[in-house]
């Protein structure tokens, strides 16, 4: 994911946690917010309840990566946080891939779906 498109700053995470609307799944809670850029950031958030250091990196690796072939389809100029559930940790990328899909599917966030 190119570093234009990441939430970085603390503020923005905490932005999100006061003012965005919250959707949650078994495998992830996603928040979004409307920004005043004419791009979507995205931040992926995996806490230490999740496991080692090499199952929460998997994890963030696959949907950061979701989200990025999501994208295209995707409405501009919002704030996106993913925050990972343990019922993550062993899915195979194609059913997170899909399940976030239709979680940002079912707020209104996908246009297209013809390019999945």
């Amino acid at each position: 994911m190119h570093q234009h498109l990441r939430l970085r700053h603390p503020d923005d995470f905490s932005r999100l946690r006061a003012h965005g609307k919250v959707v949650h799944h078994p495998f992830f809670t996603i928040s979004y917010l409307v920004n005043d850029h004419p791009h979507n950031r995205y931040g992926v958030i995996t806490s230490k309840r999740l496991g080692k250091a090499v199952s929460r990196n998997r994890v963030r690796r696959q949907i950061k990566e979701a989200l990025r072939l999501l994208h295209p389809t995707l409405k501009t100029s919002f704030d996106v946080v993913v925050i990972a559930k343990y019922g993550v940790i062993g899915q195979p990328f194609l059913t997170i891939q899909e399940a976030l899909r239709q979680k940002l599917n079912s707020v209104g966030l996908v246009t297209r779906l013809d390019k999945l």
